[in-house]
C-alpha cells in the first residue's frame, strides 16, 4: 500500500473554510484527517492518538501575523512527542518566519492558497520522514540487541547423548510454530542458546532475536524497559524510546528468568499478551505487536502456582510448549565434547598452545556432577587454560569442589558465587600480569591491550597487589 492511501493526518486551523477544504482533499488519500479549531486542544489530541503528519497554522489570533502563537505550539507539538512531524500552514507574506520555525523543528510549510497536488507531495513527503523516524528509533533498540549478541559466546548447542538427540528432535518440531514456548531447567543448562536454536530454525529467523533477564530489570524500570516510554514521562527520559516488545515485533522475543517477576508485573505482562499490544509509559495510545514469545526459568513456577507466586493464567498463556533441558550431571556423554569445545576456543583466546585434557583429566571431569552445569564447566575450562603450562591439562588444573554421595557440597548459589568471583577477579589478575609481563611493565601499552584507561588499570593493580 502507497504512503498516499494510508495515514492519520491532524490539521489546526482557525479557519473553518481551511479545515473544511483541507479535509475534503485529503480525505480521498489518507485514512484519517482530524481537524480543530482550537489549539489548546493539541495537547490532549496527541495523548490519545498518533499522528504521522500535523499541519499547524502560523497565526490562530485574527489580524496577527507574527507567527508567534505557531512558534509557541510548534515547541509544544515536540515536547509531547519529539518525533513529530509538522508542517506549517503560512500566508504568502510569512515565509520568512515559516523558514524559521523549519530549523526549530518544523519539517516543511505550505503557503495558502494551496495547490492540491503540491499540498500532497509535501504531506506525503512528510510522512516517509515520519516513517524513517520510528524505523530509526525501533532500530536503536534493535542494534543494541544485535550488539548484545555478538558478544555471546558459544552460540552453538553441543551434544550426542540421548538427551540432547530427544531436544534436537523437539526444537526442529516447534521450531516452525509460532507458539508460546517455555523452557526449564537448573541454571547454566542453556536456557538462552535453546531459545536461540528455536529461533534460527524458525519462520522468523531473518527477523530480530531480543533477550530480556527479567531478574535484572527492577519493578521501576519494568514497563519502560519492555513497553518503552515517551520523552519526559519520567526524570531520566529524554526521549521517545520504544520498549523491548516493540523492538522484537516480527521476530523472537525471549523472556529470561521470568519465574522472578512480581505479581504486579505478572499482571501487566499478562495483558500485553492477551492483546497484543503495548502502551509507552506516558501515552494512552496502543501500539499492535507481533512476536514469537519464548520463557525461561530455573524456579518451580508450578509450585509457585500453588503457593500464589506465580499467576495461573499467566503460565497457562507462556507455555503452550514446554521444553524441560536434562542437567550436565544427566548426559555425561556430552562432558567431554563441551570441554574440546571450550579448549579449542580458549586456547585460540589467550593464544595457548593446548590440544586437549589427559585421560586422567577426562575421567575426573566426568565424574564430577557439576553443579553450576555447562555454565559452571566453561569457567572451570577457562581457567584451567590461562593456569596450564602443558599441552594437555591435567587434574591438578582444575578447582573441583568434591562430591559426596553423588551430590555437590556446594549449592548452586554458592556455585555461582564463586564462579563470578573467579571470574572477574583471579581470570581479571591473571590476563593483567600476562599483559604486563609481555610490555614489561609498561603502563600505557598494557592499558591498550586490555581495553582500559591509565587510571582504570593502576586501580586494579591496587586493588590486586600487582
Amino acid at each position: 500500500m502507497s504512503l498516499t492511501k494510508s495515514g492519520k493526518i491532524l490539521i489546526v486551523d482557525d479557519n473553518e473554510d481551511v479545515l473544511r477544504a483541507a479535509k475534503m482533499f485529503l480525505k480521498r488519500h489518507f485514512t484519517q484527517i482530524d481537524t480543530e479549531k482550537d489549539p489548546e486542544s493539541i495537547p490532549t489530541l496527541l495523548m490519545n492518538e498518533q499522528y504521522d503528519v500535523i499541519l499547524l497554522d502560523m497565526n490562530f489570533t485574527k489580524d496577527v501575523s507574527s507567527g508567534r502563537e505557531g512558534f509557541y505550539w510548534l515547541d509544544r507539538i515536540l515536547q509531547i512527542d519529539s518525533s513529530a512531524v509538522v508542517v506549517l500552514i503560512t500566508a504568502y507574506g510569512d515565509v520568512d518566519l515559516a523558514v524559521r520555525a523549519i530549523k526549530e523543528g518544523a519539517t516543511d510549510f505550505v503557503i495558502k492558497p494551496w495547490e492540491n497536488e503540491k499540498l500532497l507531495a509535501t504531506i506525503s513527503s512528510a510522512m516517509r520522514l515520519r516513517h524513517s523516524r520510528s524505523e530509526l528509533e525501533t532500530i536503536k533498540v534493535r542494534q543494541q540487541a544485535v550488539s548484545e549478541s555478538a558478544d555471546a559466546k558459544f552460540l552453538d548447542i553441543i551434544g550426542q547423548s540421548p538427551a540432547m538427540i530427544k531436544l534436537f528432535e523437539t526444537i526442529n518440531r516447534v521450531a516452525a510454530t509460532d507458539a508460546n514456548i517455555l523452557i526449564l531447567g537448573e541454571n547454566g543448562t542453556g536456557k538462552e542458546l535453546v531459545s536461540r536454536a528455536i529461533h534460527r530454525a524458525s519462520l522468523r529467523s531473518k527477523e530480530i532475536f531480543i533477550g530480556v533477564d527479567m531478574g535484572a530489570v527492577s519493578e521501576t524500570l519494568f514497563e519502560s524497559e519492555l513497553f518503552g516510554h515517551t520523552k519526559g514521562s519520567f526524570t531520566d527520559a529524554k526521549e521517545d524510546r520504544a520498549g523491548k516488545f516493540e523492538a522484537a515485533s516480527g521476530g523472537t522475543l525471549f523472556l529470561d528468568e521470568i519465574g522472578n517477576l512480581p505479581m504486579t508485573l505478572q499482571a501487566k505482562l499478562l495483558t500485553v499478551l492477551q492483546n497484543r499490544q503495548v502502551t509507552r509509559v506516558g501515552s494512552n495510545k496502543a501500539k499492535e505487536i507481533d512476536i514469537r514469545l519464548i520463557c525461561a526459568t530455573n524456579m518451580p513456577v508450578y509450585e509457585m502456582v500453588k503457593t500464589g507466586k506465580f499467576r495461573q493464567d499467566l503460565l497457562y498463556r507462556i507455555n503452550t510448549i514446554e521444553i524441560q533441558l536434562p542437567p550436565l550431571r544427566e548426559r555425561k556423554e556430552d562432558i567431554a565434547l563441551l570441554a574440546e569445545h571450550f579448549i579449542n576456543s580458549y586456547a585460540r583466546k589467550y593464544n595457548k598452545e593446548i590440544r586437549g585434557m589427559s585421560p586422567a583429566t577426562i575421567k575426573r571431569i566426568e565424574k564430577y556432577t557439576w553443579p553450576g552445569n555447562i555454565r559452571e564447566l566453561q569457567h572451570s575450562i577457562e581457567r584451567a587454560v590461562i593456569m596450564s603450562n602443558s599441552h594437555l591439562l591435567q587434574p591438578e588444573d582444575f578447582f573441583l569442589t568434591e562430591n559426596r554421595g553423588g551430590q555437590a557440597e556446594a549449592s548452586k548459589e554458592d556455585v555461582n558465587l564463586m564462579l563470578d568471583q573467579m571470574h572477574l577477579e583471579e581470570v581479571e589478575k591473571l590476563l593483567i600480569r600476562k599483559v604486563l609481563k609481555k610490555y614489561n611493565g609498561n603502563i600505557t601499552q598494557a592499558a591498550s591491550e586490555l581495553g582500559l584507561t591509565r587510571a582504570s588499570l593502576y586501580r586494579r593493580l591496587e586493588k590486586y597487589g600487582l
